[in-house]
């Protein structure tokens, strides 16, 4: 079993001053490759939003213990309006603040173009236009939103220019798009504006009280206890929940049970299952990651009451699955992740 997608013979680095680097990067992208590319905050891992195996990849080069909501990267509001509702509150933050570190947390519009799993199957899309030169001509060339975590090994400093990312990601990626230091260094401040009032989720680049003074009123913390609307990164809590009651490490599954399989297990019972789903025939879990957040939908649109899950492997990407799928019971949404 493997959970890693097939890694280049070396990761190549293009350097900014090439006028052809950004549409050379952006090109990797649109196929399906990763690449780590220069932001204002810190060097973002890039990904087609919209491509749930590609978004897997991400996590699987970082080592990510979990399936936290990504940032989605878009080269302007025009963009952004697309993927996400924008509130009159949201519209002010973005027009004094975009592009810049600030990132903004919507209704989405577009389940499509970010899918399930860089939205950890949140109804929200988290959303930022860089102030980079070098990251919009390449959001523009790549010309769909991109998915932009730190740039590096999950658990370690994120990287603020392409020696840090090649230091942890060598031969895990595809390219680095090197533009030299990253100026801010700081990851991008994360305002939640889904609800009636925005809130404050992580404090960066763009400091409170400049948003208050465009806001007009205080901005409040999300409640550090609030499940709804967690206040830092990485506050590990559930993110999409089936409806369906769910049984984990299940070694038969019981009558009126549908089962979530993997690698093409069939415990007792299988056969009298209401709906059978195999999010990895083959054993894969990368394969499995991407399938993760649409198998659970559709066995809520099929109307499945209860869920066996088969025991699953717990090395790389099983992990994640396996934190995934064990807070599926809780409706606690995760902040987005990202620079």
């Amino acid at each position: 079993m493997t959970d890693s997608r097939p890694l280049p013979h070396a990761t190549r680095t293009l350097s900014a001053r090439d006028g052809a680097a950004a549409r050379e990067a952006a090109q990797v992208l649109r196929a399906g490759g990763l690449v780590a590319f220069p932001t204002e905050t810190v060097y973002g891992l890039g990904a087609d939003a919209g491509d749930a195996r590609a978004v897997a990849g991400v996590y699987a080069a970082k080592g990510r213990p979990a399936f936290n909501p990504l940032i989605s990267h878009v080269p302007d509001m025009a963009a952004a309006a697309a993927l996400g509702d924008l509130s009159d509150a949201a519209t002010q933050l973005a027009a004094a603040f975009w592009p810049g570190p600030l990132t903004l947390v919507l209704p989405c519009r577009d389940m499509e173009a970010v899918c399930d799993l860089a939205r950890a199957g949140l109804d929200t899309v988290a959303l930022r236009v860089p102030s980079h030169p070098v990251a919009l001509a390449f959001l523009k060339e790549a010309g769909r939103p991109v998915v932009g975590p730190s740039a590096n090994r999950s658990g370690h400093v994120s990287p603020t220019d392409a020696a840090h990312v090649a230091a942890d990601l060598d031969g895990r990626i595809d390219v680095i798009l090197d533009a030299g230091p990253s100026p801010v260094g700081v990851e991008s401040t994360i305002v939640d504006c889904s609800g009636e009032r925005p809130t404050l989720l992580r404090p960066g680049g763009i400091a409170r009280a400049d948003i208050e003074r465009v806001l007009g009123h205080a901005l409040p913390d999300a409640a550090a206890g609030d499940a709804e609307r967690p206040n830092a990164p990485g506050r590990l809590a559930s993110h999409y929940a089936p409806r369906a009651k769910v049984r984990l490490d299940a070694g038969a599954v019981a009558p009126g049970e549908a089962l979530l399989t993997f690698g093409g297990v069939l415990p007792p019972g299988a056969e009298a299952a209401g709906t059978v789903l195999d999010l990895s025939p083959s054993g894969d879990l990368l394969e499995a990651a991407a399938n993760l957040y649409g198998a659970l939908r559709r066995l809520d649109d099929l109307g499945a009451t209860a869920i066996a899950v088969v025991p699953l492997p717990r090395e790389g990407l099983g992990e994640a699955i396996a934190d995934r799928l064990g807070r599926a019971a809780a409706p606690r949404p995760l902040i987005p992740d990202g620079d």
